[in-house]
C-alpha cells in the first residue's frame, strides 16, 4: 500500500509488554486462558446439541454464542502468542485488516446474541404460555440471521473506511492485535469521516442491542415483583443471572474502551480490552454452567458418555493387545 513518500506493508503490534523478560509468563497465561476458552466452548455446545432436554431458544442462543467466543479469541489470541515468543511482532497490512474484520463480526455478533437472549428470557418470564409460538424454530432462526448479516455489514464499513486513510511515518499499533481506535492513531490523513462513523453507525450498532437488552430487562423485574412468592421470584431471577452477569462483564469494558475520544487511547484501555476479547470468552462456560441446573446437569451427561467411549476404547485396546 503505498502511502505519500512511504510504503507501508506491515505493522508492529507493541503488544502488552514491551519487556523481553514478560513475554514467556504473558505466553503461558493467554495459551492456558486460550485453551481454557476452547475447552470450555466446546463443551458446553456439544453438552447442548446432545441433550434433548436442552433444545430450545435459550440453548440455541447459547450454542451460537458459544461458537462466536471461540471465533472471537481464534481471531486475536494465535497471532499474539506467536508474537510473544518472536523478536519481530509484526503483521502485514492485508492480515491486519483481514483481523480488523473478523474482530468487528464476532464482536458484533456477541452483541446481538445476548440481546436475542434477553428477548427469550423476557418472553419465558412475562409470556409463558406464548413461548413456545413466539420464540419458534423461524423466529430464532430469523433472529440468528439478522445478527450475522448485521455483523458481517458493519463491519465491512468500518474495514473500507480504514482502507481508505494513509499511514506515513509510524507503523507501531500501540495494541497487541489490530483494533480500530489504534490503527486510526497512525493515519496522517484525516480520520474525521472514521470517527463520525464510529460515533453514529458504531455507537448506534452497540447501542440498539443494549437498549434491547435492558427494556427486555426492566419487563423483565417488573414482572418478577409481581410474583408472590419469595420462591417463585428466586426462580424467575435465577433464570436470568448468567445471562445478565456475563451482559455487565462485555458492556461494561466495551463502554470504557469505546465511548471516549479517539485522542485518549491509552494503556488502560488495552487492559481492558482483555476483559471482553479473552475473559468474557473464558468465564462464559463457567457462568453459564455453575449458575443454571440445566446446563450442569447436560454438561455432567456429555462428561458421563466421553468417560464410557474412553473406558471403552481402553479396554477394546486392551483386549487386542492381550489376544494371542
Amino acid at each position: 500500500m503505498k502511502t505519500g513518500n512511504h510504503t507501508i506493508s506491515e505493522f508492529i503490534l507493541l503488544g502488552l509488554s514491551s519487556r523481553p523478560e514478560d513475554q514467556k509468563p504473558l505466553f503461558a497465561l493467554f495459551l492456558i486462558l486460550y485453551l481454557v476458552t476452547l475447552l470450555g466452548n466446546m463443551l458446553i455446545i456439544l453438552a447442548i446439541r446432545s441433550d434433548p432436554q436442552l433444545q430450545n431458544p435459550m440453548y440455541f442462543f447459547l450454542s451460537i454464542l458459544s461458537f462466536a467466543d471461540i471465533c472471537y479469541t481464534t481471531v486475536i489470541v494465535p497471532k499474539m502468542l506467536v508474537n510473544f515468543l518472536s523478536e519481530k511482532k509484526t503483521i502485514s497490512y492485508a492480515g491486519c485488516l483481514a483481523q480488523m474484520y473478523f474482530f468487528l463480526v464476532f464482536g458484533n455478533m456477541d452483541s446481538y446474541l445476548l440481546a436475542a437472549m434477553a428477548i427469550d428470557r423476557y418472553v419465558a418470564i412475562c409470556n409463558p404460555f406464548r413461548y413456545v409460538t413466539v420464540m419458534n424454530h423461524r423466529r430464532c432462526v430469523l433472529l440468528l440471521a439478522f445478527s450475522v448479516a448485521f455483523s458481517y455489514l458493519h463491519s465491512l464499513l468500518h474495514v473500507l473506511l480504514v482502507n481508505q486513510l494513509t499511514f506515513c511515518a509510524s507503523n507501531v499499533i500501540h495494541h497487541f492485535f489490530c483494533d480500530v481506535n489504534p490503527v486510526l492513531k497512525l493515519s496522517c490523513s484525516s480520520t474525521l469521516v472514521n470517527e463520525v462513523v464510529a460515533m453514529t453507525e458504531g455507537m448506534a450498532s452497540v447501542m440498539a442491542p443494549f437498549v434491547c437488552i435492558i427494556i427486555s430487562y426492566l419487563r423483565i423485574l417488573i414482572a418478577i415483583f409481581k410474583i408472590p412468592s419469595a420462591a417463585g421470584k428466586r426462580k424467575a431471577f435465577s433464570t436470568c443471572s448468567s445471562h445478565l452477569t456475563v451482559v455487565t462483564l462485555f458492556y461494561g469494558s466495551i463502554s470504557f474502551v469505546y465511548f471516549h475520544p479517539l485522542s485518549s487511547y491509552t494503556v488502560k484501555d488495552r487492559i481492558a480490552t482483555i476483559n471482553y476479547t479473552v475473559l468474557t470468552s473464558v468465564l462464559n462456560p463457567f457462568i453459564y454452567s455453575l449458575r443454571n441446573k440445566d446446563m450442569k446437569r447436560g454438561l455432567e451427561k456429555l462428561i458421563s458418555k466421553i468417560n464410557y467411549q474412553v473406558d471403552r476404547f481402553c479396554f477394546a485396546k486392551a483386549n487386542k493387545i492381550h489376544v494371542p
